[in-house]
């Protein structure tokens, strides 16, 4: 669909776009990115998200960049899957998101007037909503509060989503004292399932405690697939820390017992705060 431009193009963006159509020339194109399709690049393109969320949270700039570049590339590799097949190109992705943030933002492109960033948050879910209704309508079916929370979302992170789309029906709880009420229920029905011995019950009432735990991390105000990475790095930092410890001694993890791995990994927390 999009008309052919050369690798030399002085236009960063439309040499990307050159690149990528060579590397997908059934004559002389690259036969790996020949193979490919949208199921095959979709895991690619996640694993490039996460890697910018990591160089952003590292706060490496350089990195940033990077990764960047890799998950445009991802947009740029779709959009040519896409023009091949005659559905739409790159040019009509910019310009579908440029139409979507003009419609969504009235205060800014149109003489709507909008004071503060809590506002534009209602504003901007409000327009969302109407589009899922109109969206639902063209399906020929009734609107959910549901609709739109992407089924391939983290787990928690499609929790939270749900569960606020939820509460923004009413269906929640006012704040968090009731929440740990119902984690501490949930527990005790998840060591009630163990007791059991039915891996169905224990793997079920597992997942109700994660949701309700996702539930009070809403009413916190933490992000908790952010929070849970952070508890994932210092469990890294520490642990390497016992292992650093353990080689001064001569000896690795294999070789010692947990209650010495305890006492240094104790050791390095007290080092941290210290």
């Amino acid at each position: 669909m999009t008309e052919q431009r050369p690798i030399s193009d002085p236009s960063p963006i439309h040499r990307l776009l050159a690149i990528m159509a060579r590397l997908r020339d059934p004559d002389g194109g690259c036969p790996w990115d020949l193979e490919q399709d949208f199921h095959t690049i979709a895991p690619h393109t996640i694993e490039e998200a996460y890697e910018v969320a990591e160089a952003i949270a590292d706060g490496d700039m350089a990195a940033l960049r990077d990764e960047l570049g890799d998950l445009l590339f991802q947009v740029v590799f779709y959009a040519q899957m896409a023009s091949e097949n005659g559905d739409f190109d790159f040019d009509a992705v910019a310009a579908a998101i440029s139409d979507k943030m003009i419609a969504r933002h009235p205060h800014v492109f149109g003489d709507g007037d909008i004071a503060s960033a809590s506002a534009q948050t209602v504003a901007w879910e409000e327009q969302k909503a109407r589009e899922r209704a109109a969206k639902a309508g063209a399906e020929g079916r009734e609107p959910s509060a549901l609709d739109g929370v992407s089924r391939t979302l983290p787990g928690l992170t499609r929790a939270v989503k749900l569960q606020n789309r939820a509460g923004r029906v009413g269906f929640d709880w006012p704040d968090a004292k009731p929440v740990i009420a119902k984690i501490r229920e949930e527990l005790d029905e998840l060591e009630a399932a163990m007791e059991g011995g039915e891996r169905n019950d224990i793997a079920e009432e597992y997942g109700d405690l994660l949701f309700v735990v996702a539930n009070l991390a809403r009413h916190i105000k933490v992000e908790p697939e952010e929070v849970l990475r952070q508890a994932n790095r210092k469990f890294e930092r520490r642990f390497r820390g016992v292992e650093e410890r353990l080689r001064a001694r001569g000896r690795t993890p294999g070789e010692s017992d947990l209650d010495e791995m305890d006492a240094l990994w104790n050791a390095v927390k007290a080092a941290e705060r210290a």
